[in-house]
């Protein structure tokens, strides 16, 4: 575990000048901020959808709910393998600009929603345009940077997260009290569709070289090759990790706000009216603050520590998730404003592994391989993780009488599951980046 990291062979694509580089950077980063807008606007204005869709009597509206995001969920990883695999063959830009576009206009299709029949499909509909950005984005961004700096690069893309969910909250919580709901799903539709059509003028970084330097071949590649996954001790092992990590982390931010406002109410400041606006404001304030200084935190301390220990990745993922599930403990029995911090608390140490954990996808996989690596991940950390945790926690609050409490302390046995896979793949992260180096761009055992 205290192996100095091998020097990496992959180096970043000649052809793209560092300006161009971070051009690509803003871009992709400006996608994924609307990308999770649209995931976290309907849970800031999910109470205000169950009024509005649901006649007053109505039965296991909290399971319905839930299912919501496990329905974008279902789409956007059982599509995401086959966008993946596209994405090893055709130009990356033309994949990611159809499915920014596509999940554009099914947000904007959410907000006319008359049933929940409609919303649900809309929501199908995001599952499958956000499946074809998914493993393109950060692939391309692994063959413009080099290894030695994919963590601070991935962190900073995947800083995404928390402010796109941040902004989700804020701007749903806000546009539904001051206008409707359905405003919400509104705003993003416009630039979703600029920043679209701006990806059509772009170029693949494996279509040109510098000068004198020939194209890389378009990848053609067995099943054998996409199954030779499984043999990687850290690419499993990471994937198992952050499928417990996104289980928690996906009940964690959809039933958050609605547990506060609903079953914390008593708990709030009796000087302040508790409503979901506020309630929405606050939460999205702690989510943007933990998250940026969380995700750019973990990249950082990821990539300072790699030269001296080599499973520095994994260790800097477990370790936040260890520490985190007390915390998330506490949080469940502790009073507000109190709980207020440890929230922020939890938040930090869930998003510290964003850019950690995505390096280690990006370094122990070949080139030619990579974007089907981040699919079939996509696939079951969602599979393993978010595609069930928001429905089994509703359905578990349904059963207990409405007390969610039961329900978030079984999330928390999956942040601490995913704090011992992590540390426990640490050992097998140097050899692995040194498998994957060698393999050279096409994996032909070429340097």
């Amino acid at each position: 575990m205290t192996a100095i990291a091998p020097k990496p062979s992959i180096s970043p694509q000649p052809g793209a000048s560092e300006q161009s580089r971070w051009f690509v950077v803003a871009l992709l980063l400006a996608i994924n901020l609307l990308n999770y807008v649209d995931r976290y606007v309907l849970a800031a204005v999910e109470p205000h959808i169950r009024q509005d869709l649901f006649p007053d009597g109505a039965t296991n509206i909290n399971a319905l709910m839930g299912f919501l995001p496990t329905a974008f969920l279902l789409s956007y990883m059982i599509t995401a393998p086959l966008f993946g695999w596209l994405s090893d063959r055709i130009n990356r830009w033309w994949i990611i600009s159809g499915g920014v576009i596509v999940w554009s206009l099914a947000s904007g299709g959410s907000g006319l929603a008359s049933t929940y029949a409609t919303l649900l499909i809309t929501r199908l509909f995001i599952g499958f345009g956000e499946a074809a950005y998914g493993p393109a984005a950060p692939t391309v961004l692994a063959d413009l940077f080099p290894v030695e700096r994919r963590g601070r690069i991935l962190s900073l893309f995947y800083v995404a997260i928390p402010v796109g969910s941040a902004l989700g909250f804020l701007m749903g919580g806000f546009l539904a009290e001051r206008f409707d709901w359905r405003m919400a799903f509104y705003v993003s539709l416009p630039p979703g569709i600029l920043l679209g059509l701006i990806c059509l003028l772009m170029r693949d970084p494996r279509e040109h070289g510098a000068a004198g330097q020939p194209k890389r071949p378009v990848a053609n590649h067995s099943l054998k090759d996409y199954a030779s996954l499984a043999r990687i001790p850290s690419y499993v092992i990471n994937t198992l990790g952050m499928a417990a990590m996104i289980f928690a982390l996906g009940a964690v931010a959809f039933w958050m706000p609605n547990y506060i406002y609903r079953f914390r109410r008593e708990d709030l400041p009796l000087d302040v009216e508790p409503s979901l606006a506020r309630v929405n404001m606050i939460f999205g304030a702690i989510t943007v603050t933990a998250g940026i200084t969380a995700t750019l935190f973990g990249g950082w301390l990821g990539d300072k520590l790699r030269a001296r220990w080599s499973g520095s990745y994994f260790l800097v993922s477990g370790i936040g998730m260890l520490v985190g599930t007390p915390i998330f403990l506490l949080v469940l029995v502790t009073p507000f404003p109190t709980a207020w911090g440890l929230i922020f608390l939890t938040e930090f140490c869930l998003l510290l592994n964003t850019g950690p954990a995505n390096a280690v996808l990006a370094n122990v996989t070949r080139p030619a391989i990579r974007a089907s690596a981040f699919a079939i991940n996509i696939f079951l950390i969602h599979l393993l993780g978010d595609a069930v945790s928001p429905s089994l926690v509703g359905w578990i609050t349904d059963l207990a009488g409405g007390n969610m409490n039961i329900g978030f302390t079984a999330v928390s046995v999956a942040i601490a599951l995913s704090g011992v896979l992590w540390i426990s793949g640490a050992r097998f992260l140097a050899a692995d980046t040194a498998a994957a180096s060698e393999s050279g761009p096409e994996g032909n055992g070429s340097a």
